[in-house]
């Protein structure tokens, strides 16, 4: 079965064809963060699914090349540089790396570039230049220069590919300069700002005069840098719809960039809001969590994926912390069941059958990434294995069979193993020690400094079982 993706462009579920004439590779950029400060959970499911249409396009012997860029120039991040006196730099650098951290605590493949806007202005004054010298770029007078979508559309253009658009209620001439502006409303936008004495030090020469980029043209300009002018897959939230990425297609095909008939992205995937107990975030609710608050709450980065993970990227989704406990749950099951057939699993390559369970999970994977279908599969596997072992009826070829089969599900989940910590490394030394040291004292036959540290990781969340291939720790 051929894999299948909603294209927000065509409005429709279409096969998915890369433009590379082997059908072996692919180009995807995702939207990423802005770092004014720490990612929410809102912010982190349209990262984890993207991380997953990655991980599964090379499931599928894709080759992708992963595209994230960094939005390190943009009006909150101007104000907050005015208000704590710092540097863009010295300001950002803190939460971009408060954002890695989390991204590796959540299992996510670190995308191969990730550009920051501050380091490609000369790259977005050069697509400027160009769309000036095409006629769909003016320059105001107070030295900004904007975006015509009048003069766009007049050369054959089409504003509204994304999104559907009134344009008889367009009052021609209207401007907005800032990042954000209401949806539904179509207006010229500014691709380079003048110089205020608002933004302080940050600002950057350019043949209009000193100023900054707008964020719309970041996004085109990195993109195109890193990917070339026409690419397979541009990801983000729906809320990035319009105007950002609308405005991303009017820059770049504006620009003349592509070859005759080619697009600026192929293909358009766009991840549904996320609510938190049922409404939006907000501060004011106390339903704000940022990864780490939920870390701090007892919770795992594990646990905090496979809460992403269960639902369809197109749905809303409502994150709770009950979830959050279903999700320790669930993946309990999973690894107890994997755990045993470990046990048991022979060093021996594995058998020529394939699982059924990997044939249903990639079936329902196809079909624009289902993954309700995908985990029904996995837990009737769970079921059904557990079924087997409990009757003594699989054997350590057939085990091998079956680990392997659940890596190679695992490759596209991420959710790597339970002695694993949130940033996918190995058992925290603390635990490996006590592991140790617990060895050492039943080698001793001292059973009561044994049980005394069974005491100790249970208070720390940790149930430890003594098996036939040595000790194993469970979660709580």
């Amino acid at each position: 079965m051929a894999l299948k993706f909603f294209n927000t462009l065509s409005r429709s579920v279409e096969e998915f064809a890369p433009r590379d004439p082997l059908g072996k590779s692919a180009g995807l950029y995702c939207c990423g963060p802005t770092v004014h400060d720490f990612a929410h959970i809102g912010n982190f499911r349209t990262f984890v699914f993207a991380d997953l249409v990655r991980r599964y396009l090379e499931f599928k012997g894709c080759s992708v090349r992963h595209v994230m860029n960094i939005t390190d120039v943009e009006d909150k991040i101007i104000r907050r540089v005015r208000e704590t006196k710092s540097s863009l730099r010295d300001y950002t650098a803190k939460y971009e790396a408060g954002f890695f951290q989390d991204f590796q605590a959540l299992h996510c493949l670190r995308p191969h570039d990730t550009p920051r806007a501050s380091e490609h202005i000369a790259d977005i004054i050069s697509l400027i230049e160009k769309l000036a010298a095409r006629g769909v770029a003016y320059r105001a007078a107070d030295g900004s220069v904007y975006f015509s979508i009048e003069k766009y559309q007049a050369r054959g253009g089409h504003y509204g590919r994304l999104l559907p658009l009134n344009f008889e209620e367009m009052r021609p001439g209207q401007r907005v300069s800032s990042d954000e502006y209401a949806k539904e409303a179509a207006a010229d936008f500014a691709l380079w700002k003048a110089r205020v004495p608002e933004d302080g030090v940050i600002f950057w020469p350019s043949p209009w005069g000193e100023g900054r980029p707008g964020w719309h043209i970041e996004c085109s300009a990195m993109s195109m840098k890193s990917l070339g002018p026409s690419f397979d897959l541009h990801l983000g939230g729906e809320d990035l719809i319009f105007p950002h990425h609308e405005d991303e297609i009017a820059q770049s095909e504006g620009a003349g960039a592509q070859a005759a008939g080619e697009p600026f992205v192929k293909y358009w995937l766009h991840g549904a809001h996320l609510l938190v107990e049922g409404k939006k975030m907000s501060k004011s609710l106390g339903n704000y969590f940022t990864l780490r608050d939920l870390l701090g709450k007892g919770f795992t980065g594990r646990e905090v994926r496979y809460l992403l993970l269960t639902a369809h990227y197109r749905e809303s989704f409502n994150f709770t912390l009950e979830g959050l406990q279903g999700a320790r749950t669930a993946l309990a099951r999973i690894d107890e069941c994997v755990g045993k057939l470990a046990e048991i699993a022979a060093s021996s390559q594995t058998g020529p059958s394939v699982p059924d369970v990997l044939h249903r999970f990639t079936q329902a994977m196809d079909e624009d990434l289902n993954v309700a279908a995908a985990w029904g599969a996995i837990f009737e596997w769970v079921r059904e294995t557990n079924k087997q072992l409990a009757e003594n009826r699989i054997a350590s070829g057939r085990a091998t069979t079956l680990m392997a089969a659940w890596q190679r599900i695992n490759q596209v989940l991420g959710l790597h193993t339970a002695q694993e910590n949130e940033m996918g490394e190995k058992l925290e030394p603390a635990l490996q020690k006590f592991l140790e040291e617990r060895a050492a004292a039943r080698k001793a036959r001292d059973f009561k400094r044994s049980d005394a540290i069974r005491d100790e990781l249970k208070e720390m969340g940790w149930i430890i079982e003594d098996t036939p291939k040595g000790q194993r720790l469970k979660r709580l």
